[in-house]
């Protein structure tokens, strides 16, 4: 009972209601598809992932909501305090992918261990996702990361989300590309906002997201080829 009260004087058992509960229903919704192991998962590789964020942007001192989950749409993370420069923006971005891939790789590396299929198709969307969201353009993590290298980069993320759509025919696909493209558009017109102080960073900064950038897309490339294929082979 005394836990409970000094929770809520703290505001903190809304926080973890509403993370918590998300989590619970998506993992529900995704079981009625895919059965709760694999539910469960896939929703722990989301949490994962999004604490990724939520770690980075704690650690450059920004406030920041707890996880909330979406069913077949995704999770994210509130950031109650904008970042004050680009690099800060990108540090919190890659945070996301780059522990999400992690949690998939541990999944790859118990599926080759057991010979699970589940664990091997739980790594596969772990690469994918994480992947997917590396396509540099905003709100993609991948566009967050490329505003610290250049927000011209944007530019290559417009077509690469528009074929995307077509391939898929997502309408989560369709949501973003209504989110995003307008607002890269505007974006990139605007000579005084790519070149405002935000987006100014050392060479080294550049240098050093660009090459963290290229490396987790390639590794995430190579990982979910591997998987795709080992799958395959188990279902021949």
């Amino acid at each position: 009972m005394k836990t409970l009260l000094v929770l809520l004087t703290a505001g903190k058992l809304g926080k973890f209601l509403l993370t918590g509960g998300s989590m619970l229903l998506s993992v529900f919704t995704y079981a009625l598809v895919f059965g709760w192991r694999y539910a469960a998962g896939f929703v722990g590789l989301l949490f994962v992932h999004e604490m990724g964020h939520f770690l980075a942007a704690r650690q450059r001192g920004l406030k920041v909501g707890a996880p909330t989950f979406i069913p077949f749409v995704g999770a994210w993370i509130q950031l109650k305090e904008q970042p004050l420069d680009a690099e800060t923006e990108a540090f919190i971005g890659i945070a996301g992918p780059m522990l999400g891939s992690a949690a998939a790789f541990v999944c790859y590396l118990l599926a080759l261990d057991s010979g699970n299929s589940m664990l091997f198709a739980l790594s596969y969307a772990g690469f994918i996702i994480n992947l997917f969201n590396l396509v540099p353009i905003t709100p993609l993590d991948g566009g967050r990361i490329v505003s610290v290298i250049s927000p011209r980069i944007w530019l290559l993320g417009i077509p690469m989300l528009i074929l995307l759509f077509l391939w898929s025919r997502s309408p989560l696909l369709l949501l973003i590309c209504i989110v995003a493209i307008p607002q890269a558009w505007r974006m990139l017109r605007d000579r005084n906002a790519i070149e405002s102080a935000y987006y100014r960073a050392p060479a080294n900064v550049r240098y050093q997201y660009a090459f963290q950038y290229l490396a987790l897309a390639a590794l995430l490339s190579v990982m979910a080829f591997e998987v795709h294929e080992t799958l395959s082979l188990k279902h021949l």
